[in-house]
Formats: structure tokens, C-alpha cells, sequence
């Protein structure tokens, strides 16, 4: 293979990696090659990729140890349980025809809106993977943004603020699952609750990134509630600033690595009217316990660290 060239596609986020077939094992210098390219860019896109699960996770693990699937998965792929699909079709088999009715905004992802992959858990993902074996036609497209670049376009008064706030993180954020469903049994039995903080120091790079978003942030800690909702109000609003995204046109066998730590991203939001299949398969990377720029780390309230070693509580 010729080395790899990286190309980017948008003014703050996203390049394009080619010359590189992820289906073999990759050189030393190319797997550095893509390292900084994620370090720099926060998402790449490998374009006409032909991998299977098994290849999925032998690329993955070149960058390093995988989780289990999902926290609340217990029935990924066999012989493969670090694979987590996202298909509409397998949720609604699993949860009943209720979920569609009750979440259907939730119909092409886990989840519904802006988010960074399972910042319930104290040690959310390092990075994710995201493999597509079936899209539509029309429609269904992912978008990223760059939280270093939303952190950063703060005025520097507001900055030095956040940098001192904490927030909860859990399944469901400020809107837990109620009642007898499947879905709301499965979330409430398996609860992750983390403490974390609102900015978060790159392990790595160093950067400073905002590390709250809609999905999985309750609220800020140590203030009122009314506190609480105009702060995650102002920094929502930044995060999700057209400037510092990108948007992803899926074809089966495009695959897109993201650094969790500096991104959040959206699942189509245009398919639900829809009758067209979607499937794509998601393997993480294990994190590190987030730092605060004062090197405070977060801290765990509920469940345990999301790693390999993973049960899910299913109720009988």
C-alpha cells in the first residue's frame, strides 16, 4: 500500500484518510500517520473499506483495548462481543413495539440528539469506530463537532469559569426512563452515574475541550437547578455552532474513527418517515478517567468502569 494521505473536509473537524486498506495489518508509521491525524482533525473518514467484524476489531485494536459492546447490550454479535450494531430494526426486536412509540426520535441510534459515546461511565471511551453495512440511498448522514474548538471560542472570562464547574452524567440525562417498559428496565438496571469535568484536559494532546452534551449531562453540580440550565443552555449553544462541524455521507463499507474525548456527534435525524434499512457496527476503545485543568479526576456514582469485562443485568 502506498502511505497514507490525509486530506481534510472541513474548516475545524473531519479529514479524509486514503491510501490505507484497513483490512491488513497497518505499518508502524501508518498507524502513527492516522494517530495524529485524529489528534489534529478529531474524526476521519476511510472511504470503500471491505471489513467484516472480525477486521473491524483487529483494526480497532492497533490503536488499542476494546470495551464490550454496550452497557446495555446483551445480545451483540456472536463470537464477536465487542461489536455493538445500531439498526433500528434490533432495538424495536428487543425493546417491543413500544419503543418506537416512546422514543422515536430514537429510531436511527441508542440515542437522540448531540453526544459523546457513554459519559455515563467514568471512564467514557477513548474512541469509537463506526463501520456501515447497509444505508439508504437518501438521507441518514452523521455529523461531528469539535469540542476544543467550541472551548476555544469561548471569551476567556467564560472559560476560566467552566473550567471550575463538575457535572453529573448518566443514562437518559435530565430525563430518565419512567415506567414498566423494556427499555426503561434495561437503563434503570444497569445505571451508570459519573461525575465529571466540564472541561476536560486531552490526555494527549492537551487541549481543553467542553465535555457536556444533551444526551447523557444531567446537570451541573453545586449550583440550582435554574443555574444549571442556563449554563448547559450557553455551552450547548456553543457546541453544536455550524462552524465547528461536519457532516458524513455514508456508503456501505465507509468507516469513521473518532476521538471521543474531543467530539460529540449526531445520528440522522431525517430517516424516521422513512421505510429504508440502516445497520452500521460500532466498536470503543477503552478511556482513561477524565481530568479537570485543576487535575481533579471524575468520579464514579454508579456502575462501574466500562471495560471488556462486562455483565449486563437483564430482567427475567
Amino acid at each position: 500500500m502506498s502511505t497514507p494521505t490525509v486530506r481534510p473536509v472541513a474548516g475545524h473537524i473531519g479529514a479524509d484518510i486514503d491510501g490505507v486498506d484497513l483490512a491488513q495489518s497497518l505499518s508502524a508509521e501508518a498507524v502513527d500517520t492516522v494517530k495524529q491525524a485524529l489528534h489534529r482533525h478529531k474524526v476521519v473518514f476511510f472511504r470503500g473499506q471491505t471489513l467484516d467484524h472480525a477486521a473491524q476489531i483487529a483494526f480497532a485494536r492497533q490503536f488499542g483495548e476494546l470495551t464490550y459492546a454496550h452497557p446495555h447490550d446483551d445480545a451483540p454479535p456472536a463470537d464477536h462481543p465487542e461489536i455493538f450494531t445500531v439498526d433500528p430494526r434490533r432495538f424495536e426486536e428487543r425493546y417491543g413495539k413500544d419503543f418506537r412509540d416512546e422514543y422515536r426520535k430514537r429510531q436511527y441510534s441508542y440515542t437522540d440528539g448531540w453526544h459523546t459515546d457513554v459519559t455515563a461511565a467514568v471512564n467514557p471511551p477513548s474512541g469509537s469506530i463506526l463501520r456501515a453495512e447497509i444505508v439508504p440511498e437518501v438521507g441518514g448522514d452523521t455529523q461531528w463537532t469539535n469540542l476544543v474548538a467550541a472551548y476555544e471560542g469561548l471569551s476567556a472570562p467564560v472559560r476560566a469559569f467552566v473550567d471550575t464547574l463538575r457535572a453529573e452524567h448518566r443514562y437518559g440525562g435530565g430525563r430518565q426512563p419512567e415506567g414498566d417498559s423494556d427499555y426503561a428496565r434495561r437503563i434503570n438496571d444497569n445505571l451508570l452515574v459519573a461525575v465529571h469535568p466540564v472541561v476536560r484536559v486531552h490526555p494527549e494532546t492537551g487541549e481543553r475541550a467542553l465535555f457536556v452534551n444533551p444526551v447523557f449531562t444531567s446537570h451541573i453540580v453545586d449550583v440550582t437547578a435554574a443555574e444549571s440550565k442556563r449554563i448547559l443552555d450557553l455551552l450547548y449553544a456553543e457546541i453544536t455552532r455550524p462552524e465547528y462541524t461536519v457532516r458524513f455521507r455514508w456508503e456501505a463499507g465507509h468507516v469513521a474513527f473518532w476521538d471521543n474525548r474531543a467530539t460529540a456527534h449526531l445520528a440522522p435525524r431525517d430517516l424516521e418517515h422513512l421505510d429504508v434499512e440502516r445497520r452500521l457496527h460500532r466498536v470503543t476503545l477503552i478511556g482513561e478517567v477524565p481530568l479537570g485543568p485543576d487535575g481533579r479526576e471524575s468520579e464514579l456514582l454508579a456502575g462501574r468502569p466500562f471495560t471488556a469485562d462486562h455483565r449486563v443485568a437483564v430482567a427475567s
